[in-house]
C-alpha cells in the first residue's frame, strides 16, 4: 500500500515537473537544458565609438554650379555690394518679361452694328450719311445730307456683305465700298478713287 502511494506521489512530481519546463519555454522562459546541449557563444564585446557635437551646415554647391545669394549679405566681386546694370537683386540676369500681346484689329462687326448716323468725310468736305436698318428690296435704306460730293449726295441704299459696306445710288450702281469696324469705316468712291471715311 505504501509503495503503491509513494509511486502516485512520484508519478505525479514528474508529471508536475514536465509542464513546468513546457509552460516555460512556451512563455519565454529558458527550457531546461539537457546535459548535451552546446554551450553558449558569447560575442566579443564592441567597442564604443567616440561622437561629439552634431552641428547642421548646408551643402557644398555641385562643382560648376553658381553659389546661392545669402539674403541680406553684400554681393561678392561687386564693389560695395551693388549689381551691376542689368541684374536683378539676387545678382541674378534678370528674367525676360513675356512680350505683350498684339491687340487685334477691330472685328468687322455685322449689319446691326453699322446701323446708324456717320459723319462722311471725302475730299471736298463733309456730311452726314444715315444707314437704317429698315429694308427696301434686297438691301436697306440709307441716306446722305449736306454731301458736296455728287456721288455720295445720291446715296439711298446699303448692304453689308463679306466685311464690307456698299452704298448704292439711285438706279443700282455702286457709290462705294467701305471696310472697317462699327466705330469707323473707310474706303473709295466707285467712280472717282477718291478717299472716304465715315466715322460716328
Amino acid at each position: 500500500m505504501m509503495k503503491s502511494s509513494l509511486w502516485i506521489v512520484t508519478a505525479a512530481l514528474c508529471s508536475a515537473l514536465s509542464l513546468s519546463a513546457c509552460s516555460s519555454a512556451r512563455l519565454g522562459g529558458s527550457p531546461i537544458r539537457s546535459a548535451t546541449a552546446a554551450p553558449a557563444v558569447n560575442p566579443a564585446p564592441v567597442e564604443a565609438v567616440p561622437s561629439g557635437p552634431v552641428t547642421a551646415e548646408p551643402l557644398p554647391p555641385l562643382e560648376g554650379s553658381p553659389l546661392p545669394p545669402v539674403a541680406g549679405a553684400p554681393m561678392s566681386g561687386m564693389p560695395g555690394g551693388v549689381p551691376p546694370e542689368g541684374t536683378d537683386v539676387a545678382g541674378l540676369p534678370p528674367t525676360s518679361a513675356p512680350a505683350p500681346a498684339a491687340t487685334p484689329a477691330p472685328a468687322p462687326g455685322n449689319r446691326t452694328a453699322m446701323v446708324g448716323n456717320w459723319t462722311a468725310s471725302v475730299a471736298g468736305g463733309t456730311c452726314r450719311v444715315q444707314l437704317s436698318s429698315s429694308p427696301s428690296l434686297d438691301l436697306y435704306r440709307a441716306s446722305a445730307s449736306g454731301c458736296p460730293n455728287q456721288d455720295l449726295s445720291k446715296v439711298y441704299a446699303w448692304d453689308f456683305r463679306d466685311g464690307e459696306v456698299y452704298l448704292y445710288q439711285t438706279g443700282g450702281a455702286v457709290a462705294a465700298r467701305l471696310r472697317g469696324s462699327s466705330g469707323g469705316l473707310s474706303g473709295v468712291l466707285a467712280k472717282s478713287g477718291a478717299p472716304l471715311t465715315l466715322s460716328r
